[in-house]
């Protein structure tokens, strides 16, 4: 059985995603959830310690909380995939591959995935949902020595990083992510629902077995109104770095 504080943490982190509470609007007092659900201010206190952890609220002390973010944002704290970032929250994820071809590896691929040039890599477009909902588009392309064991996983597979766990060992170690946005052509428009010319937020990540072998690239395109990032970091610890645009000196 959850204790107490992390059943309220739960009610509160519900709420937050339903908009009870909206980001930049603030928390109840300490004095009003305690009354509220029946417990002392220091149960209180835990929950919401939990939820400033996972960056939904700011804490300052003496003050009452910031939402932050919902439950859509997705944290670069540790590395997971897609399929794993929504079950942590209760949601269903799903996924479908819209087309899968071998090609030679363009000077991109081979730069990324560390190939010669004119290697064969698999490219795969899938379109993946949360609760039902089309919100991200995936343009990945896989190294030839991964290549066929991503084959055989079926079109409609939710997590592809879990299968390849499962059937093949192999574990997605390290991610490199660069964030920016993208107007969203014609085949971005059609297949995410959204009009073209629209912001989607687009990830290109490289990701990399525990040895700093490649394993896959992706162009990752996210509908900008269903899902957002969050980076937390402090004067320590920064894994967020700015780079400037190609057109940037």
């Amino acid at each position: 059985m959850a204790a107490r504080h992390e059943e309220i943490a739960e009610e509160l982190r519900q709420a937050i995603d339903r908009e009870d509470y909206t980001v930049g609007s603030l928390l109840p007092a300490e004095t009003e959830l305690a009354a509220h659900y029946g417990v002392s201010r220091g149960t209180v206190r835990q929950a919401v310690a939990a939820l400033t952890a996972e960056g939904l609220i700011g804490s300052r002390q003496g003050a009452r909380r910031v939402v932050l973010a919902g439950r859509r944002s997705q944290s670069f704290t540790e590395l997971c995939s897609f399929a794993q970032w929504a079950h942590t929250m209760g949601r269903e994820a799903s996924g479908h591959v819209l087309s899968s071809a071998y090609r030679p590896a363009t000077p991109e691929d081979s730069a990324r995935l560390q190939l010669p040039p004119g290697a064969p890599v698999l490219h795969i477009l899938r379109v993946r949902g949360l609760d039902g909902e089309r919100v991200l588009l995936e343009r990945t392309v896989y190294a030839h020595w991964i290549a066929p064991a991503v084959e055989r996983i079926e079109p409609g597979c939710p997590s592809v990083t879990q299968r390849l766990y499962e059937d093949e060992g192999l574990v997605f170690a390290y991610g490199e992510h660069l964030i920016d946005a993208v107007a969203a052509g014609a085949q971005d428009a059609e297949l995410l629902g959204v009009r073209r010319t629209s912001p989607l937020l687009r990830v290109r990540r490289v990701t990399t077995t525990r040895e700093g072998r490649p394993v896959e690239w992706s162009d990752d395109r996210y509908r900008s109104d269903a899902v957002s990032f969050s980076v937390h970091n402090s004067t320590g610890i920064n894994a967020l770095a700015r780079k400037t645009g190609p057109a940037v000196s």
